[in-house]
């Protein structure tokens, strides 16, 4: 496998467009156990300090906010409910604190090494295997020793797809934040229509 990771310019950019752009590209680890990879399927865009959904809604900073502040194309992975990894792709010129959630991949290479990690032995399991953006992060290797890592590297990183059928990218407003008022309509998810792997939205 020859690694061509995105250059810095494609993630200097909103994160809206980022977001979108990043629907068909491939989502790659490579780690000590081996490469694995997915296609990414399901994207949210989060608009830093005016998005009351962000973590730097109002230019907070903090320890865990950090690396959104620096120029845009590195990872800001952070934990949830105490227990699952969320990988974050951070957009925009240093000082803009916007990033992109990776959702959803189509598991593309090292399935087995990520049913190992996911416990998943069945090959019916592929189907679950990365949709969800916890999921994702425990099938791909993916915790808190890679927050911050530059994705113009070639640890962990995005290039283009080699294996990819195209399709068309559906649109709509952000899942699970409801703590966020008005900003939960704010119709800033990208996911490719028809793709099994895609999360299943409650609405």
């Amino acid at each position: 496998m020859v690694f061509k990771p995105l250059s810095r310019k494609f993630y200097l950019r909103d994160s809206i467009q980022v977001a979108r752009e990043l629907i068909g590209k491939e989502l790659v680890h490579s780690s000590s156990v081996g490469i694995t990879s997915g296609v990414i399927v399901e994207t949210e865009a989060y608009m830093g300090v005016t998005d009351p959904a962000s973590h730097a809604f109002g230019g907070l900073r903090s320890k865990r906010t950090a690396v959104m502040y620096l120029p845009g194309g590195r990872a800001y992975i952070y934990l949830i409910y105490g227990m699952y990894n969320c990988m974050n792709v951070t957009a925009q010129k240093e000082g803009v604190p916007e990033c992109v959630l990776i959702r959803a991949l189509q598991p593309v290479r090292g399935i087995e090494i990520m049913q190992a990690r996911r416990g998943l032995k069945n090959p019916e399991s592929v189907i679950n295997l990365t949709n969800g953006p916890g999921k994702l992060c425990q099938a791909m290797g993916i915790g808190a020793d890679l927050y911050g890592a530059d994705l113009c590297e070639k640890r962990l990183f995005v290039q283009e797809a080699e294996i990819f059928t195209d399709g068309e990218v559906g649109v709509s407003r952000r899942l699970n934040i409801g703590y966020a008022g008005s900003a939960q309509d704010f119709e800033w998810r990208f996911y490719l229509k028809g793709n099994p792997f895609v999360t299943k939205a409650s609405f």
